[in-house]
């Protein structure tokens, strides 16, 4: 989701958004694991090439479901050649969204939005989306990055979110980023 003047990180650029360094700065275990049981449904909001959809993937199980959504194809197809012939690829389904629309009507445990909050043109109505989506006690952690997101824009998300009937659970603490855990009120 986004919209044009709104930078998103192009197709060609995948690479920079899985490699070891960031796995290693940002475990996606050990960021996710506290969040996410066997059998969730799991949206992940701005996937990229599937940085946290792959392990999202592996911690709900067979019986759970990651709905893996961009904006842009190519990060899609990325994400597809990770998974195509893994026991994976039965527990993923790629979904395109459109610029201003998550566009998703299944009800979600969990909703991931990393590093992508801050590209959109109205976060205002993305949460009011996500919260709509959202299972009864479902929750949303949102990481925004420490240089493009100031602390003071960062609250005002959080406020936005609030306006949508999304509550503040938890602060947790990742290095350098500014996160929290929101709740379906």
């Amino acid at each position: 989701m986004s919209a044009e003047g709104n930078h998103v990180c192009p197709v060609h650029l995948a690479g920079s958004l899985d490699n070891r360094f960031r796995r290693w700065v940002q475990n996606p275990e050990r960021i996710l694991k506290p969040h996410i049981r066997a059998g969730m449904t799991v949206l992940d909001v701005g996937c990229g090439p599937g940085f946290f959809s792959i392990e999202l993937a592996r911690l709900v199980g067979p019986s759970g479901r990651v709905i893996a959504c961009d904006l842009q194809p190519g990060m899609l197809q990325k994400l597809n050649a990770k998974i195509a012939g893994t026991e994976l690829a039965d527990r993923v389904t790629l979904h395109q969204c459109e610029k201003n629309r998550i566009g998703v009507f299944e009800k979600v445990d969990f909703v991931l939005a990393f590093y992508m909050v801050h590209e959109l043109p109205d976060s205002r109505a993305f949460f009011v989306e996500v919260a709509s989506l959202l299972k009864p006690g479902g929750q949303v952690l949102i990481v925004e990055p420490p240089l493009h997101v100031s602390r003071a824009a960062f609250e005002e998300t959080l406020r936005k979110a609030g306006a949508a009937g999304l509550t503040l659970a938890a602060r947790p603490r990742l290095p350098f980023n500014k996160a929290a855990i929101l709740k379906k009120a």
